[in-house]
């Protein structure tokens, strides 16, 4: 009986302390080996974290004046979310009311509502204030509406193509396209962080401690672009395309001395605010910067200036126009197959002689024509501060057919972007010196610090005197030439393109579809502003001379009233 009462002793004692050694092995492995991980979860259960969200940055132009118009703001939008916790009953019944309302499909709500236990799914956001009144009369348990600050663009389609938008990628709202790309991390800002005590209730404890990294606000951009230049560019444009049902078109007006951009417009454009209403995703694009085009006469002006440059010609250099040239097995023809006899340089472009263009490139000699090709900008974006520009295509050059460099001359077989003209008749402009495109000439910083762009020279690219020749040439295109634009008191520089449309499947040109250009810059000898105009594919009318010098009068004659330009002649 002892030894029995002693072998319940022993066995007793051998439990206490087996229990006592799984108690402090778990205490080990609790408090050493997994003490982040409980301190995280302790933590979790007396603290919160909340991410704070940042305010975006406004997108400001201002006219001459200094009088300021928002191009792309913030404004307070309904939008609806569910509480699908919250929804034990007439799970059909909301799904087909809201899915009637919101325009969404009934599955893809059902699919949410039946999310058991969340606490929170988002709906849709930037509703109308009639939506979000049906919705609150609704009066469903578990649909609620909420306020929320989201990008707004209060003049709708202007400058569309320049500002881009705010959209989602992967669930995260992103600037995208133009300004918005380009400035997406400073437009953003940063992002803050407040951890603190919560109570039973889960309730924020602010008499705690708590720990805030308040959020960056985002930068205020102000730009180089007029609202009053911007408004009738696209004014302008608008009515062009329309008198000949045009396919699309753009203008650019800029400052040939700084390289600022006071107008840019493309259409068809598209309203930023129901960006996601457009079908297709090539209208976001910017004709401007992202699409190139062969450009056609327009591009005789830096033929001519490689010419002028290296002193293989000069303005009185003559040759014999026959009205065609050929080169191997190729036949270079004039528009109309015109023939003018006895022809000097300034009746080249008076004229858009394509055999002179010819001309001047077999003289100058093709490595040099390509360097001068290449100096004014053809093959590279010119890193205008906007997303997704493109540089042009030159690679006939690269090789050394003899037919490649003839026709580059007079602007065929090599593509180029809008942008890369305006900085190369701008460098014309400004006696050679070639400026770097810009859009923002300010940001303002979320603490008040200001930060300007200087206007940023390039290169070099012709010599003051060849400029200057160059200008008294292209004067005279304008006032003796084909590419007539007679405003009273003013010398105005500028020539026209006409060039064919390449076709999509096969090598050659499309025999009824055209593109039409005019550059331009006045007053001449001391320009002020640089006016580009482009039109695709016109009917009814066949050359860019005819199409495009009325317009480009138009806005010439607004912008010498505008700026109070006094005359010059």
């Amino acid at each position: 009986m002892k030894k029995k009462r002693e072998w319940q002793i022993y066995f007793l004692l051998f439990v206490l302390f087996f229990i006592f050694g799984v108690v402090v092995c778990r205490l080990f492995f609790i408090q050493v080996l997994k003490h982040s991980v409980y301190a995280a979860l302790a933590e979790n259960q007396n603290q919160i974290s909340q991410k704070l969200i940042p305010k975006r940055g406004e997108i400001f132009v201002q006219d001459k004046n200094f009088s300021l118009t928002p191009l792309a703001t913030l404004r307070e939008y309904p939008s609806v979310y569910l509480v699908p916790r919250e929804i034990t009953q007439e799970k059909e019944k909301i799904s087909d009311e809201l899915s009637k309302i919101l325009e969404m499909e009934k599955n893809e709500i059902l699919e949410k509502i039946n999310k058991i236990g969340d606490p929170y799914e988002p709906l849709k956001s930037k509703l109308s204030d009639e939506t979000a009144e049906q919705i609150k009369n609704l009066n469903f348990k578990g649909v609620y509406l909420a306020d929320e600050d989201l990008r707004w663009y209060p003049q709708k389609n202007l400058a569309s193509h320049l500002l881009g938008f705010v959209g989602y990628k992967d669930g995260q709202k992103l600037g995208q396209y133009g300004l918005e790309g380009f400035w997406e991390e400073n437009l953003a800002g940063q992002s803050g962080l407040l951890n603190t005590e919560k109570d039973a209730l889960g309730q924020w404890l602010l008499i705690g401690d708590y720990n805030l990294k308040p959020a960056q606000d985002g930068d205020n951009l102000f730009l180089t672009i007029d609202p009053n230049i911007q408004f009738i560019a696209e004014k302008e444009l608008k009515a062009l395309l329309e008198k000949w049902n045009s396919s699309g078109g753009s203008i650019v007006i800029s400052d040939p001395k700084t390289g600022a951009i006071k107008a840019m417009a493309s259409f068809p454009n598209y309203d930023p605010n129901e960006y996601n209403k457009v079908q297709n995703v090539n209208e976001f694009l910017n004709p401007v910067i992202q699409k190139v085009y062969e450009p056609g006469s327009i591009f005789k002006p830096f033929t001519m200036a490689a010419g002028l440059d290296t002193g293989k010609i000069t303005p009185d250099t003559t040759y014999v126009d026959t009205g065609s040239v050929q080169i191997k097995g190729s036949v270079i023809s004039n528009a109309l197959n015109r023939s003018y006899g006895l022809s000097n340089m300034s009746k080249v472009l008076e004229k858009s002689i394509n055999t002179g263009a010819v001309f001047i490139e077999r003289t100058v000699g093709n490595e040099d024509f390509r360097k001068y090709v290449e100096a004014f900008g053809f093959n590279r974006p010119t890193g205008i501060d906007l997303a997704g520009e493109i540089g042009g295509n030159i690679n006939n050059l690269k090789g050394n057919k003899e037919i490649d460099f003839a026709t580059a001359s007079f602007g065929q077989g090599i593509a180029v972007t809008p942008l890369e003209l305006v900085a190369a008749i701008g460098a014309i402009a400004n006696e050679g010196k070639m400026m770097k495109p810009y859009v923002v000439e300010k940001i303002v910083h979320s603490d008040g610090r200001e930060q300007n762009f200087e206007p940023e020279p390039v290169r070099q690219v012709i010599s003051e005197q060849t400029a200057n020749k160059l200008t008294a040439m292209l004067v005279n295109t304008v006032r003796s030439g084909y590419d007539k634009v007679k405003i009273k008191g003013y010398f105005i520089a500028g020539k026209t393109g006409t060039a064919q449309v390449p076709l999509e499947d096969k090598a050659g040109y499309s025999s009824d579809e055209t593109i039409h250009s005019f550059a331009g810059y006045a007053p001449a000898y001391n320009p002020k502003f640089l006016i580009f105009i482009k039109m695709d594919k016109p009917r009814g009318i066949a050359f860019a001379s005819d199409s495009l010098s009325p317009v480009f009068a138009n806005i010439a004659r607004y912008l010498f009233n505008y700026y109070e330009i006094p005359p010059d002649e």
